[in-house]
């Protein structure tokens, strides 16, 4: 039978003088549960704990934080594809942030410390390209900048460390994940170092590739009992308190494994009901899978953090009426594919939502 997980802190301890700990919390049963920041200056150390940790803990949830949906496709897109077109644009033009990745057992026990990673990608506001509003919210959940800037890691270097990592390309490694079409978008980018394919079909064909076992939750949810809403109000709902910070990639994916391994034991009451099941290798909303929007339907374009957003420059301010993005911090323009529109004001944020 699937152990329950945390889905409580009774107490927050205050990150000691090691700057890499975001925070330590002491779990019902007593034992520390650490969330570690991942610079550039420790890197190669933590992820040399990762490849011991991913043989007894071979269930990685993971979240990315990026800045926001800046750009849409035109052309002649079919409903469907028109969603992959609109993550392909977006991915290839922006940078990933930041990415949290926790890791478990098939029980759903975390390891014991340190078992969850936030590793903070380089990123400066001067020069990267990013929705003003998903930096705002990201700012206002103490994701700081400036670090990101002078500390963040470099996404070769940590791709060429994640492809040794035991955690890709390995049939015995199972991903959890929450509406992640744009998180694997990212991850695939980080891994391959180039942009994403063309199609759909030759995403999907390099997804199964790196991560041949996935488990997105809001497909599993919507597919079992037709959930909307996010990951937040899905945590309420099964009473899974969140550790950390929420909009920071740490906590997010913390919640994520809870969330999953929660449903694993209410909806399946075992690992092996769940397998047996056709919810491996789907995204939510893309691919050939009934979450995929319709022509006729209302579409909408996700962003991690805000909805839909617009174009932003450093200042706040997009000129797309010549497909270039003016900046005004001295460092050039940035150009604009000529297949990219800007897309429609934001909606408010919502967290239902995400």
């Amino acid at each position: 039978k699937i152990r329950k997980m945390v889905n409580s802190t009774e107490e927050f301890k205050e990150p000691s003088s090691d700057s890499a700990v975001v925070g330590r919390y002491t779990r019902p049963d007593g034992k520390l549960l650490e969330i570690r920041n991942v610079w550039t200056d420790n890197l190669e150390e933590e992820m040399s704990k990762i490849r011991e940790i991913i043989e007894n803990y071979p269930y990685v949830s993971m979240d990315t934080e990026f800045p926001g949906v800046v750009a849409k496709p035109i052309g002649d897109f079919s409903q469907s594809d028109y969603q992959y077109q609109t993550l392909r644009c977006n991915v290839d033009l922006l940078k990933i942030i930041q990415l949290g990745l926790s890791f478990a057992n098939e029980e759903g026990e975390f390891a014991e410390g340190c078992c969850c990673w936030q590793f903070n990608f380089k990123f400066s506001l001067g020069e990267d390209m990013y929705a003003q509003d998903s930096i705002d919210l990201l700012k206002q959940c103490g994701i700081t900048f400036d670090q990101h800037e002078s500390r963040g890691i470099d996404v070769f270097e940590f791709g060429e460390l994640l492809m040794t990592s035991g955690l890709v390309l390995m049939d015995n490694v199972t991903w959890v994940s929450f509406h992640s079409g744009y998180d694997f978008g990212y991850l695939l980018k980080v891994l391959t170092s180039c942009a994403l394919p063309s199609n759909e079909k030759e995403f999907f064909h390099l997804l199964k590739l790196y991560f041949p076992h996935i488990y997105d939750i809001k497909y599993l949810m919507a597919s079992q009992d037709g959930f909307h809403g996010g990951l937040n109000k899905l945590g309420d709902d099964l009473k899974v308190e969140r550790i950390g910070q929420k909009h920071q990639a740490g906590s997010d994916s913390l919640l994520t494994a809870q969330v999953f391994f929660k449903i694993v034991e209410t909806k399946f009451t075992s690992m092996d009901l769940l397998e047996k099941e056709k919810y491996k290798g789907e995204l939510f909303g893309y691919g050939n899978n009934a979450t995929v929007y319709r022509p006729g339907q209302i579409s909408s374009t996700p962003s991690k953090v805000t909805g839909q957003s617009y174009l932003s420059s450093n200042n706040g301010a997009a000129n797309g009426s010549n497909g270039m993005l003016n900046n005004s911090n001295g460092g050039g323009s940035q150009s604009i594919p000529p297949n990219l529109l800007l897309p429609p004001k934001p909606v408010e944020e919502n967290d239902d939502e995400y």
